[in-house]
């Protein structure tokens, strides 16, 4: 695996020049394209589709939740062309989806729970892939608490994990999560646009900043509708209503009662690789997670 320090020139923005002859699966040349790596629970639908509802003549086509290491046109869970939904077939032929969209507009690919400095020469994160032809990439991040949170509430209801299954996986994203952070510190070196959930559903400032680094038109800045891939919110799955309705910045005070998110806390609180990650980005977190190494985890003691 290479280090984030190796892998510069596989992850740096393509300019304007680079890009040349279009997209040949599709036929079609978009004015911007881009990949989008964030970590499931991140919000990566919802900026997914405001990039989409912001795209150059308001012409869209986005790739879900592409495989790592292959072809990412090919290889997805999906996908949607100006913000609504395709079909399996309307997606699998790829000739007649580039035929009918008009010249010009966004490229969207995205990936989940895909670090990408975790690929390198020898497999690229996007297969065969010529990245002459992607105008950028975007990482994106959400505050510690917040997202693991989510994340357990999200698989606590998926009745296929045991207790143990899921606390696997949740640990496996921890790390993962972790080494998207010291990607996202050598943003600058690596040309990568990174955005703040936890910012950008605050501010419709900070999404205009974001779109006009991206080359891209601010046509809707709103935050527009919850978004139902995955199920949706992990709190509110009835939930119609713009994303801005749904509190993601309070999921951590929702499962401070659940033993299972207290242990999870625990143990991402002795893990230091990962504090000092979040104290470079998300520093409170990083606070009050040290603050744990001051109890003892479990009160067993009197067990034995």
């Amino acid at each position: 695996m290479m280090t984030v320090e190796q892998d510069v020139s596989t992850l740096s923005l393509a300019s304007g020049a680079e890009r040349h002859g279009g997209w040949p699966e599709l036929g079609w040349q978009p004015d911007v394209a881009l990949r989008l790596f964030g970590m499931r629970r991140s919000g990566n639908h919802a900026v997914a589709n405001w990039l989409q509802r912001n795209a150059p003549g308001q012409q869209a086509l986005f790739f879900n939740n592409c495989k790592p290491g292959r072809a990412p046109l090919t290889h997805h869970q999906g996908g949607e062309r100006n913000a609504l939904r395709l079909s399996r077939h309307e997606i699998g032929d790829l000739t007649s989806l580039g035929a009918s969209m008009a010249p010009g507009g966004l490229l969207l690919i995205s990936y989940e729970d895909t670090v990408p400095s975790d690929y390198g020469f020898d497999r690229p994160v996007s297969g065969d892939l010529d990245e002459g032809l992607l105008s950028g990439d975007v990482l994106l991040l959400r505050g510690f608490l917040n997202w693991s949170a989510s994340l357990l509430k999200k698989l606590q209801g998926n009745p296929a994990f045991s207790l143990v299954q899921r606390n696997a996986v949740i640990l496996r994203a921890i790390d993962s999560y972790r080494r998207m952070l010291e990607l996202a510190s050598q943003a600058n070196e690596l040309a990568l646009v990174v955005v703040d959930y936890d910012h950008w559903m605050r501010s419709a400032n900070y999404r205009k900043d974001l779109l006009d680094r991206l080359d891209l038109p601010v046509a809707d800045n709103t935050l527009g509708k919850m978004q139902t891939y995955g199920g949706g919110s992990s709190f509110d799955e009835d939930q119609g209503a713009a994303d801005f309705d749904l509190k993601t910045d309070q999921r951590c005070r929702q499962m401070v009662g659940d033993a299972e998110y207290q242990a999870i806390l625990h143990l991402a609180a002795r893990d230091e690789a990962l504090l000092a990650a979040l104290t470079r980005h998300y520093p409170d977190d990083a606070a009050r997670l040290a603050q744990l190494t001051e109890h003892p985890p479990f009160t067993a003691g009197g067990l034995f």
